[in-house]
């Protein structure tokens, strides 16, 4: 319920918060959370705090200040005898947009520093809003951390390592126990008031069946009919739209990596066609030969660019195309259903 609240109030900023709990056996059981402290930024441009605000919230759990801060949380907790391990980090989340370098940077410091089994919980606001909770965990990779330490991430790399972006996080299952009291809370729950003028019962065995008819706030109700395609549905499809542009981006950055290459080596190759014949000259006039390898001197071969942003978009891009697929078929079933109505009618019946 913070991790909820916190980002449900943050929204649309990121909110950050650090976990705890106990590591018991195979599984990680999350008890407390709490969230990190608020930085306030001078206000100038509007558009340019908000950004500003989302990217330090977004690297606050590696942040030197709220480590100090976590600390202390965590010391305060030890002396009042409440779970003070811990066990990872949340943050928010919209429209399924998650992956990004500060969420890789920040597990990386969480499973480098802490505890390899440490998680990210990603409670994802846009699907919560709607009435269905999100919230998931994550862990890097054992070979990604591998490859994110050493820093390599070449096509080279890449190749021999055999490395790919569905390598990249590893997604744990998740299961939400309720406490007794907040179970208890959930079903005493009074209903919200009306706002129509409602009429004066005749009797009191009408204010009894007036009664009977209230409908408890957590009744089941009949919004998984609507039959409307769904708005979410609408803006994960122009995300992943945006991935894909943002893909094609860095293929054709890559591609004018290798084109600047040939033509370097293209240029180094003719360099040493030509010093051959020089010194094939100078060798038959007994003379000196002059250096071979002095075009490393001469020639700078252009630098790679790294491929971690290509294989954290392609992994956005499998998440936009999950929750698609995840829509589409809810979507689907329901036109099924009551496709008998939605086709025009022939004249046969």
């Amino acid at each position: 319920m913070k991790i909820i609240k916190h980002c449900s109030q943050a929204f649309p900023t990121t909110a950050t918060g650090f976990i705890l709990g106990l590591d018991v056996g195979s599984v990680l059981q999350i008890t407390n959370a709490f969230p990190f402290p608020n930085i306030d930024l001078p206000t100038h441009d509007s558009h340019h705090d908000a950004n500003a605000a989302s990217n330090l919230a977004a690297a606050a759990p590696r942040a030197k200040a709220n480590t100090v801060y976590q600390n202390d949380m965590i010391k305060n907790l030890r002396e009042v005898n409440v779970d003070s391990n811990n066990v990872g980090w949340y943050t928010s989340a919209a429209m399924g947009n998650f992956v990004t370098a500060n969420m890789v940077e920040n597990q990386f410091f969480y499973q480098k520093e802490l505890n390899e089994r440490t998680v990210a919980l990603v409670q994802d606001i846009s699907r919560s809003l709607q009435g269905s909770l999100s919230l998931r965990a994550f862990r890097l990779s054992p070979s990604f951390m591998v490859q994110f330490k050493e820093g390599k991430f070449t096509t080279e790399s890449l190749q021999k390592s055999a490395f790919s972006y569905k390598d990249t996080f590893i997604e744990l299952p998740v299961t939400i126990h309720n406490s007794h009291l907040l179970t208890t809370l959930l079903h005493q729950l009074p209903s919200q008031p009306t706002t129509e003028e409602q009429p004066i019962p005749s009797s009191r065995s009408a204010l009894a069946k007036e009664m009977d008819s209230l409908r408890a706030p957590l009744n089941p109700n009949f919004d998984s009919l609507d039959l409307s395609v769904d708005p979410f549905l609408e803006k994960t499809s122009d995300l992943l739209l945006d991935s894909i542009e943002t893909h094609y981006t860095e293929l054709n950055n890559h591609q004018y990596y290798q084109r600047q290459l040939g033509r370097e080596q293209q240029k180094i190759a003719t360099w040493q066609t030509k010093r051959k014949a020089e010194n094939t000259a100078r060798v038959a006039a007994k003379q000196a030969p002059l250096p071979e390898d002095e075009w490393t001197r001469l020639f700078k071969l252009p630098q790679e660019p790294s491929r971690l942003e290509t294989l954290l978009n392609s992994r956005q891009v499998e998440q936009y195309s999950r929750q698609i697929d995840s829509f589409a078929g809810n979507i689907s079933g329901k036109m099924f259903a009551v496709r008998g109505n939605l086709l025009p009618d022939d004249g046969s019946s």
